[in-house]
């Protein structure tokens, strides 16, 4: 299957979508106990929710994030050690259900080898190209979760959540600019999530390469359901004129992510 995806732009902005997919190869299929449960927590409608917002570079898979999680260390270190989360080739959901039926388990090695290292190496190829046109590049990378999943956070995520590794990972004034365009709405820096490997991988300012993530909670865009998701309600449809404010302050911060990487002073 055509699985991985690159949309061209000369500006210097990328943006990364590392969990959108929901295709599973039907070869590996039979040994999930639930497709269902395999695609659940995919960011759900992210790049729809971003589309046309700017003539950006877009890099993308379809695989789903059970099958390969595009944005985990690949020699499978925790990028937050002693709190729960899920890695390279997850094992059970965002809530611990364990997805593979009895006796089954990833192969990881071969998963990295056919789908996390491509997906790298576009990303990788991108900036090289981008950087040979820009003094400064951005690599904002796309992210949405449910707004409660107590295994992971307690209590209600705020609507958008920055990530820069304690600023590590971009020049202060990308912070300052796009935290500036998200005070309309719940938001904080570097809180529960603090930017995933891409964003740490890739976020080298001092090579004119500087990275950030979005984490949105999703009842910023989606008419989530009350409690745990089932079946018959998950995932919500996407609803434009639900999205439609969203869209326009996240016009706004590529608007502001897009002016720091054409800043040259």
């Amino acid at each position: 299957m055509t699985w991985l995806h690159v949309r061209r732009g000369n500006l210097p902005l990328i943006l990364t979508f590392p969990h959108g997919g929901t295709e599973i190869p039907a070869d590996l299929l039979p040994d999930f106990r639930s497709r269902w449960w395999a695609i659940r927590d995919a960011d759900w409608h992210i790049r729809t929710l971003y589309e046309g917002l700017f003539p950006a570079t877009l890099i993308w898979t379809d695989v789903s994030r059970s099958v390969i999680d595009c944005n985990r260390d690949p020699s499978g270190a925790s990028l937050y050690p002693g709190q729960a989360t899920t890695g390279l080739c997850p094992t059970e959901t965002f809530d611990g259900e364990p997805l593979y039926r009895d006796g089954a388990a990833p192969d990881v090695a071969a998963r990295r080898e056919a789908w996390f290292a491509p997906y790298h190496a576009s990303i990788e190829a991108e900036i090289a190209r981008l950087r040979a046109l820009h003094p400064r590049v951005v690599l904002y990378d796309c992210h949405s979760i449910r707004s409660h999943i107590p295994r992971l956070f307690d209590g209600e995520l705020p609507e958008l959540n920055i990530g820069t590794d304690n600023g590590a990972t971009c020049d202060p004034a990308l912070t300052e600019a796009v935290v500036a365009q998200c005070a309309s709405r719940s938001h904080v820096l570097n809180g529960r999530f603090r930017g995933g490997w891409t964003t740490r991988h890739y976020g080298q300012p001092d090579q004119g390469v500087h990275a950030i993530q979005m984490e949105i909670a999703m009842r910023a865009y989606l008419r989530e359901p009350a409690g745990e998701p089932d079946e018959g309600n998950w995932p919500p449809e996407y609803d434009p004129a639900i999205a439609a404010s969203l869209r326009t302050d996240l016009g706004r911060v590529l608007a502001a992510a897009l002016s720091f990487a054409k800043d040259q002073a």
